[in-house]
């Protein structure tokens, strides 16, 4: 990825104007130690971002897979007196959803209010699970401008250290290099911060789906059980 400098003097070739460009490779390379460090921690932010994001995805997905049929069948069971059989299609499902049920089943017998209950326990656990990492994707999205800022501020601090150094002579040219050097790390922080808060926002959806999903359910489950037979 190469980005045009405009801003810097036009090299002439055979008489004509060509404008420099500078490389993004090249921008970190002559950032020095603070603002590759910087990079490095960005990057390495990222790749965090992105295994939490698809690892959770893919989670979220094979939580919400469930049978149509899966409720007909638990409520043929339970009417018909077959509670084992009940348990062992809830065991075979193996989700969310099979789960709060099957926590259901072992209630059975025990006023609605402690089935109720149960099932309210055992969804807060399966949320608890669903939503495990996810805030760190929350934490790198806040955290990881901010920490492009600071390589900002430290290449800033650094060309205004140069040029004080330089003997009151500005040096246009140091003070373009370190402005393009400070700039890229809030470029890179910005980046990183908004990967991490759309993979974020997108889990809680799909995360909210599934709860949904649960709490639909749930009430399926109560309500057959609190008809009178």
């Amino acid at each position: 990825m190469m980005l045009q400098t405009p801003q810097e003097t036009p090299e002439l070739v055979d008489g004509e104007s060509v404008e420099k460009t500078l490389s993004i490779i090249e921008l970190i390379s002559s950032g020095g130690a603070a603002g590759q460090i910087i990079i490095a921690i960005l990057f390495v932010l990222l790749i965090v971002a992105t295994y939490i994001y698809f690892e959770r995805l893919f989670a979220i997905k094979a939580a919400s897979k469930i049978d149509a049929n899966f409720m007909n069948q638990i409520k043929d069971h339970v009417s018909n007196g077959k509670i084992d059989s009940a348990q062992m299609l809830c065991a075979q499902a193996n989700s969310p959803v099979s789960r709060l049920i099957g926590k259901g089943i072992t209630r059975i017998g025990k006023p609605l209010a402690d089935i109720n209950t149960a099932i309210e326990n055992a969804g807060r656990l399966e949320i608890y699970n669903l939503e495990k990492n996810v805030s760190v994707l929350a934490t790198i999205s806040g955290a990881a401008p901010m920490i492009g800022f600071l390589g900002t501020v430290i290449g800033m601090i650094l060309s205004i250290f140069e040029i004080a150094n330089s003997g009151g002579q500005i040096d246009i040219k140091l003070l373009a290099d370190g402005l393009y050097t400070a700039m890229t790390t809030t470029v890179a922080g910005l980046i990183v911060g908004i990967v991490g808060y759309i993979a974020y926002n997108h889990l809680v959806v799909k995360t909210d789906k599934v709860v949904y999903q649960m709490e639909a359910n749930s009430l399926e489950f109560l309500d057959h059980l609190n008809e009178p037979t």
